[in-house]
């Protein structure tokens, strides 16, 4: 997960790009293009369009029961003893932010608007909304074929070098996806 936040505007927004399987190790920005890549473990290189008009993820909700079904977690006792039921799993919508039991949030789709570039768990009210127009992912991936522990961007002759675990160097030449930004 990458975070991109504002720090001089004094407005705090903060952006999560998810678009990675393992741990983000190496960030490059092109500032022409207004693009962040981003490097990880899992043998990816995301370009992200940091152009793109992006929500910011809400906070997560904290309930002792399911804010849609009302059903209560496992840690509610009081309320598995009056209503004779077992407690259940307690999990968090991506666009809502709403505490929710699986039964509530049985869907899963990418929300790239939001930065979440991969499936992840909403629940049934918002899955009804979310169109085939918000799942147009904002980022582009590459397979690095390594596992990416550095990288490093020379704007000037458009290339991109990344070193991995493998102990192998490479340079990529990505003069052309440059042109697109």
């Amino acid at each position: 997960m990458v975070i991109v936040w504002d720090i001089g505007g004094k407005q705090g927004t903060a952006y999560e790009l998810q678009g990675h399987h393992n741990k983000v190790t190496a960030l490059c920005y092109h500032a022409p293009g207004k693009t962040l890549i981003s490097g990880s473990e899992d043998c990816t290189m995301v370009f992200w369009d940091m152009t793109a008009k992006r929500v910011e993820t809400p906070e997560w909700g904290e309930s002792d029961t399911c804010q849609r079904c009302s059903r209560p977690f496992f840690w509610n006792i009081k309320a598995m003893i009056d209503l004779k039921t077992i407690g259940i799993r307690q999990h968090h919508c991506r666009k809502c932010g709403k505490a929710v039991c699986d039964k509530c949030s049985s869907n899963k789709t990418c929300i790239p608007i939001m930065g979440y570039e991969f499936d992840v768990r909403v629940c049934d009210e918002c899955h009804v909304v979310i169109t085939d127009d918000d799942r147009v992912s904002m980022a582009t991936f590459h397979d690095a074929r390594h596992s990416i522990i550095h990288m490093d961007l020379d704007i000037t002759r458009g290339h991109l070098l990344t070193t991995g675990t493998d102990r192998i160097i490479k340079i990529w030449d990505i003069s052309h996806m440059m042109d697109q930004y």
